[in-house]
C-alpha cells in the first residue's frame, strides 16, 4: 500500500523542491543562479515587462535581489551555460539539454513535411537563403537580416517573412539562439554555438523521455503523471511510460495524497527518492505568473487551494485582480495576489491592487511590504506607492508608512 502524505507536506516538499526555503546572506552570483536554473531546469521566456520580465523573477523569489546581467551571462555567447528551446514554452534550459529534445524537433519537421498548406513548404528557398546567410555573417538577430523586400504583416506580432523562417528553422533545430540582445532573440548555426560532442549526441525519443520526466520529478519533488508531463509539455502515454521504468528503477516512489483525488480523498502521485521532506518551510516571495509553482493552474489549485488565472487578454471592465497579478507566498501557502507596475521613468513601484485569500494570515501585509522593499530596491526605484484597490491593499499601504 503506498504511502500516504497530508497536503501540507505536500505543498513543503514541492516548494523545497523548487529551491524555497534556502535562502542564505551569501552573495548571489554565477555559481548560486546556475544552481537554481540546473535544480529547477528551465525558465519560461515571456515578453511582459510590466512588473520585471518572466524569466527574471524565479531566481529574485528563491534567492533575492541579485544582478540580473549575471543571468544575462548565462544565457550569451559560446560559453553561455544556457540555451533556448521550446521546452514547457519558449524557456532557457541547461545547454546539456538542448539534445533531450531532438525528437520534438524532428515531430515539428515531420509535421511540417506533412502538411501541404505549411507556410515551409512554399518558402524553401526563403529558409535556405537564411542558412546560408547565418552561415556567411555568424549570429545574427531578424531585425539585422530584414531587407526591403520583407513586409511585415499581422495585427498583432507583424512578424515578417524572415522571423518566420528563423522561427520555423529554430523549431526544428536547424538554427539555436545565440543570446538575446534587447530581448531579441539572436539566431546561429547549431556549430557556431554548440561544442561537437553536444551536437554528436543522438538520444532516442524513449531516453528522452525517460531523461525529461527523471528531471521533471526531481523538479517537482511530488507530482501526479499530469505533472510531470506538463513541466516539458509531454504527452500522457510516453510520460507514463518514463514513470514505470522510473518507478521500477527506484527512483520513483509511488504515493497517495489526501485531498488529490475526488473530493477529500487520497490521490495518486510519485515521490522522488532525492525530495526533501522539509518540516517547516519559510519562504517569502511574490511569483511571476510563468513561475514552475504556478504555471499549470490545476496544480496550484491542489497544492494552495488557489484559483489562478493572469488577467492580461481579459479586457479591463472585467478584471478581478488587475493587469499583471502576482501570487504572494508566504511560508508554504499562496496568501494571495498583487498587481505591479514598475514605473521606471518616474522611479516608482506601483501597486495596483493587493488582495488576500480568505485564510491569509493576520501578518501577510507586513511580509509582503519587506518583499516589495526589496523587489523595489532590486529594480533601482525608489519608492511604493499603494492604490486603493483590494483587501490588503489598505494594510500594507499602511506598513510602507
Amino acid at each position: 500500500m503506498p504511502e500516504t502524505i497530508s497536503p501540507a507536506l505536500a505543498r513543503r516538499i514541492a516548494l523545497a523542491a523548487q529551491g524555497f526555503g534556502s535562502r542564505t546572506a551569501t552573495a548571489i552570483g554565477i555559481r548560486q543562479l546556475t544552481g537554481l536554473v540546473n535544480r529547477i531546469e528551465l525558465l519560461q521566456i515571456d515578453s511582459v515587462n510590466v512588473f520585471e520580465r518572466s524569466h527574471y523573477m524565479p531566481a529574485f523569489s528563491r534567492l533575492g535581489a541579485y544582478d540580473k546581467a549575471q543571468l544575462d551571462r548565462l544565457t550569451t555567447g559560446r560559453e553561455a551555460r544556457f540555451t533556448e528551446y521550446w521546452a514547457h514554452e519558449a524557456s532557457f534550459l541547461p545547454v546539456e539539454m538542448w539534445p533531450l529534445f531532438q525528437w520534438r524537433m524532428q515531430h515539428f519537421r515531420d509535421h511540417s513535411a506533412q502538411n501541404t498548406n505549411d507556410w515551409s513548404n512554399a518558402n524553401r528557398p526563403m529558409l535556405d537563403w537564411l542558412l546560408a546567410e547565418l552561415a556567411a555573417t555568424g549570429p545574427m538577430p531578424a531585425s539585422a537580416i530584414e531587407h526591403d523586400a520583407n513586409k511585415r504583416r499581422g495585427p498583432w506580432w507583424g512578424w515578417s517573412e524572415v522571423k518566420t523562417g528563423l522561427e520555423t528553422l529554430f523549431r526544428w533545430g536547424d538554427v539555436v539562439s545565440a543570446g538575446r540582445i534587447r530581448f531579441e532573440r539572436v539566431y546561429a548555426l547549431p556549430e557556431q554555438v554548440f561544442s561537437p560532442e553536444l551536437l554528436g549526441q543522438g538520444i532516442s525519443s524513449t531516453d528522452a523521455h525517460r531523461e525529461l520526466v527523471s528531471r521533471s520529478a526531481r523538479a517537482h519533488g511530488i507530482g501526479t503523471m499530469k505533472d510531470f508531463a506538463d513541466y516539458f509539455r509531454l504527452k500522457s502515454a510516453p510520460t507514463l511510460v518514463a514513470i514505470r521504468d522510473l518507478e521500477e528503477a527506484g527512483e520513483l516512489i509511488p504515493v497517495q495524497v489526501l485531498g488529490w483525488g475526488s473530493g477529500r480523498t487520497p490521490g495518486a502521485a510519485w515521490l522522488h527518492r532525492d525530495a526533501r521532506l522539509p518540516r517547516s518551510m519559510d519562504a517569502q516571495a511574490v511569483l511571476s505568473p510563468f513561475d514552475p509553482v504556478v504555471w499549470e493552474r490545476a496544480r496550484a489549485l491542489r497544492l494552495f487551494d488557489f484559483h489562478y488565472r493572469i488577467e492580461i487578454y481579459t479586457p479591463e471592465p472585467k478584471r478581478v485582480f488587475g493587469y499583471y497579478s502576482l501570487p504572494i507566498l508566504l511560508g508554504d501557502t499562496v496568501v494571495g495576489r498583487v498587481d505591479l507596475k514598475n514605473d521606471r521613468q518616474a522611479g516608482v513601484l506601483r501597486v495596483q491592487s493587493a488582495w488576500a485569500e480568505p485564510a491569509s494570515p493576520a501578518d501577510a501585509a507586513a511580509r509582503l511590504a519587506l518583499v516589495l522593499r526589496e523587489a523595489a530596491t532590486w529594480q533601482g526605484l525608489d519608492e511604493i506607492i499603494v492604490v486603493p484597490r483590494g483587501n490588503l491593499a489598505a494594510g500594507l499601504a499602511a506598513e510602507l508608512g
